[in-house]
């Protein structure tokens, strides 16, 4: 078993606020980890904190063993190339055009990569996630649903081997959640990782290999796949959870 990310004693506060306390836990190269609990547990932050996007007050967290607040730049975009967040809320740049914002990680990472070539790499995207509309306007001018498919793409756009991915069908309409839920059961299927917060529980027990079940910032309990289809009350307990 290789571990992809690792967390040791946790722990996060806002405005002096415990959000996430003492939370340990690891997550499997190659497996889909979900995230639940009851609204306002601490998943997305949780999520955020193992991606390396939000800074803990105390602990650590590794990628295949090496601290991600410790590494150097050259550690951190080799990270970052690997690893890639799909944000609840899209968190799509106001300032710039679609087509700015998914060429960015390209020209980050693949700074000889030809004009041609990140065009074409852009398009590729935008055809697995769905979106039809042109590129070059402003995220305002899209429906909520339509920005978190360019969210999406963005998050696609380096063929990351990591996907952390909070409420990323949230807004959607039935066939373009559908649409991701594929191609989430595509990067599983290709031997990679994601962790993602979902509060639909059909998501949830099609698409986890294990479920953490978060309750005050802790971690409540952790179940595996083969738990949940063999014992009917685990699965409910989490559904329930999952509802309230």
């Amino acid at each position: 078993m290789a571990v992809i990310i690792k967390m040791e004693n946790v722990s996060f506060s806002a405005q002096n606020r415990p959000i996430v306390q003492d939370f340990s836990c690891f997550f499997e190269e190659g497996k889909t980890t979900a995230l639940v609990g009851p609204s306002g547990c601490g998943k997305s932050t949780v999520l955020k904190l193992s991606a390396g996007i939000l800074v803990p007050n105390n602990g650590e967290v590794f990628f295949r063993g090496s601290e991600i607040f410790a590494m150097n730049r050259q550690e951190n975009l080799d990270f970052r190339k690997e690893a890639a967040m799909v944000f609840q809320d899209s968190a799509l740049w106001a300032n710039q055009s679609l087509y700015q914002i998914l060429e960015l990680p390209l020209q980050i990472h693949f700074p000889k990569m030809l004009k041609a070539e990140r065009e074409e790499r852009i398009q590729e995207v935008l055809r697995e996630v769905g979106y039809k509309r042109g590129i070059y306007v402003r995220p305002s001018q899209l429906s909520m649903g339509e920005q978190k498919l360019i969210g999406f793409a963005r998050a696609l756009m380096c063929r990351p081997k990591l996907l952390f991915l909070d409420e990323w069908t949230e807004s959607l309409d039935e066939s373009a959640a559908n649409r991701l839920i594929k191609l989430v059961e595509s990067h599983r299927r290709g031997q990679n990782t994601a962790i993602f917060v979902s509060h639909d529980f059909r998501i949830v027990k099609n698409l986890a290999d294990y479920i953490i079940m978060i309750v005050g910032g802790q971690l409540h309990k952790k179940f595996s796949r083969e738990e949940i289809e063999a014992d009917k009350d685990a699965a409910d307990y989490i559904e329930r959870g999952i509802a309230s």
